[in-house]
């Protein structure tokens, strides 16, 4: 079961994440075992000044914290009654980038459990721009409630 799509007000309600670190934008699906998120890749953002000044690239680090982030919406039940307050970044195994994130692309954030235990979520995520994957990791996590 997936509750509606997040906006921005609602991310910020979940993610106490402030600009410029808040990396997702909208939230289109989020259940016990499965997160789509949304990132929209601006020239307006503070890296590119010095990542890179003549070629614009979003850098493997920033997608991975937006990977994890997208991670920090899995439910901790199935009808969401034990939604996590906070998710924290324990682990990050076969992180590969597999293209440039450049301004003006859409990043879609992908992420299906591969291992529960308590608050422990292991998932493997995978980050795309038009259909081609530009990133993926295994993501660990530990998810605490409020």
């Amino acid at each position: 079961m997936s509750v509606p799509a997040r906006d921005i007000e609602a991310i910020r309600a979940r993610i106490p994440l402030r600009y410029p670190y808040l990396m997702i934008d909208r939230v289109l699906e989020e259940g016990p075992d499965r997160v789509v998120a949304l990132k929209n890749v601006s020239i307006n953002e503070p890296f590119f000044q010095g990542h890179f000044p003549l070629e614009a690239v979003m850098p493997g680090t920033l997608i991975l914290e937006a990977m994890a982030q997208a991670c920090a919406f899995f439910q901790l039940t199935d009808n969401g009654e034990h939604a996590p307050r906070m998710g924290y970044l324990v682990g990050v195994d076969k992180f590969r980038v597999r293209r440039k994130v450049v301004p003006g692309d859409q990043l879609r954030i992908e992420a299906r459990v591969s291992r529960r235990k308590r608050e422990l979520v292991q998932a493997d995520v995978e980050a795309s721009v038009d259909g081609e994957t530009a990133a993926s990791a295994t993501v660990s996590l530990v998810l605490k409630l409020d």
